[in-house]
């Protein structure tokens, strides 16, 4: 069981924001516990800085119910999505489930941000902010509290709305020149030419797999936990559907293993965590035995933080 959201005594409290492509969590963590859990569709309306707006209005909320003051607050630790653009310095998102600039009109998302601005507007109210790659944060919550403790070359992977990675080798979070090592959902593991990513790509992991992209391409489901639930009840075209998405994820792992040479992947987000039972074993055999002197020894386990890794990726920036 993972550790209990708490402080130690005498500790300021922090606030733990988690931004991802559908919604956005907020709580905030003192020596009490997590208090003030607000959860919301994230914005993609409005001007650019819309989100961040969101962001303050709900971390005051949650300050609210937990009869904090906002000037109390120690530190915002905020894990999300990417790509990062930095500007002067400071965190814009230029997420592909976010920023309807990126593709264009067909991927529908109501605005034409190329970027959000996070960083800056969380700094005019906050001295100490913290943002991290939600995939990467949540790397750091497992190696601390999960189920890569100990384990020197891990990657954490999510399988959610989209798709993100937190690599470390030899024991080193990899983080790159702008912090967005370990977009692996960006990379083309097979030949398609009508699944369009949010980022511009076509055929991309994320466009083809991610919580999202099922229902665009098996549009005979309404989304993807409908094809899941009808695989495992022996729909034949929802099970060649979940064959072919963990071909391609399979693959993906698979680069990921054999390019840092990994002992452990943990695996999380909702397309994963709420049939992982039924995901993980065939993720598995599209690795196993392949180049054996480089996949033998790498195990897939589910995120030892389950469905609250979110939570404990925020907090493990500031605490």
């Amino acid at each position: 069981m993972p550790p209990e959201l708490r402080l130690p005594d005498g500790a300021a409290p922090v606030a733990c924001v988690d931004i991802g492509g559908t919604k956005v969590a907020v709580n905030v963590v003192d020596v009490r516990g997590a208090l003030g859990r607000r959860v919301e569709p994230t914005v993609k309306e409005g001007a650019p800085d819309s989100l961040a707006r969101q962001v303050l209005r709900m971390i005051g909320a949650s300050c609210d119910d937990a009869h904090i003051s906002p000037r109390d607050i120690a530190a915002v630790g905020v894990a999300s999505c990417g790509p990062f653009v930095m500007r002067q310095g400071l965190v814009e998102l230029a997420t592909p489930n976010i920023c309807g600039g990126l593709a264009g009109s067909g991927r529908g998302l109501p605005n034409d941000w190329t970027t959000a601005l996070l960083e800056a507007p969380l700094r005019e109210v906050f001295a100490n902010v913290v943002v991290e790659n939600d995939g990467v944060a949540a790397l750091q919550a497992e190696r601390r509290w999960g189920a890569l403790q100990g384990i020197a070359n891990c990657a954490y992977v999510t399988w959610s709305t989209g798709i993100g990675t937190g690599l470390c080798v030899d024991g080193r979070v990899l983080r790159g020149k702008n912090g967005n090592a370990g977009h692996a959902g960006h990379i083309f593991v097979s030949d398609n030419d009508d699944a369009l990513c949010g980022c511009g790509n076509v055929g991309d992991v994320e466009a083809l797999v991610a919580g999202n992209a099922l229902p665009r391409r098996f549009s005979a489901y309404p989304d993807a936990a409908s094809i899941l639930i009808a695989a495992k009840a022996g729909d034949t075209s929802a099970n060649t559907i979940i064959d072919e998405i963990c071909r391609v994820m399979g693959r993906a792992l698979y680069n990921l293993i054999v390019l840092l040479d990994l002992e452990r992947i943990s695996l999380g987000g909702s397309v994963f965590w709420h049939h992982r039972d039924f995901l993980l074993p065939r993720l598995q055999a599209n690795i196993q035995g392949k180049l054996p002197a480089l996949t033998d020894g790498c195990t897939l386990v589910p995120a030892g933080l389950g469905d609250k890794v979110g939570d404990y990726a925020a907090l493990a920036l500031v605490a």
